[in-house]
């Protein structure tokens, strides 16, 4: 038994998704230029956590706090395991703690 050709719909459809294929495998890969392997960032970003949650404080943080904290976490392991040196992921750090720090001034975004 042959296999059907595609129609035009499916063979459209099917060479878009190569296309986002593609495309996702060229993001990860320059990902990993700038951040370093991604088990090694998740690796260093969950034992930053952990650490984090262990504290008595945590357990009495407002949801924003908490989650500023792992996403701070997050990026000192993408500067941990890749380029140090990278504006954003500093900048992304301080604008984490600004959301914070904004709404206990009264400011929420």
């Amino acid at each position: 038994m042959s296999a059907q050709p595609m129609t035009n719909e499916e063979n459209r459809e099917h060479t878009k998704q190569m296309l986002e294929n593609i495309s996702i495998d060229q993001t990860l890969a320059e990902r990993g230029e700038r951040y370093g392997k991604y088990l090694n960032v998740a690796r260093v970003s969950q034992q930053l956590k952990r650490i984090m949650r262990a504290q008595g404080n945590y357990q009495v943080m407002d949801h924003d706090m908490k989650e500023s904290l792992d996403l701070i976490a997050n990026k000192l392991g993408r500067i941990l395991s890749g380029d140090p040196h990278y504006h954003d992921s500093w900048i992304d750090i301080a604008g984490y703690a600004k959301l914070v720090a904004d709404r206990l001034q009264g400011v929420e975004r």
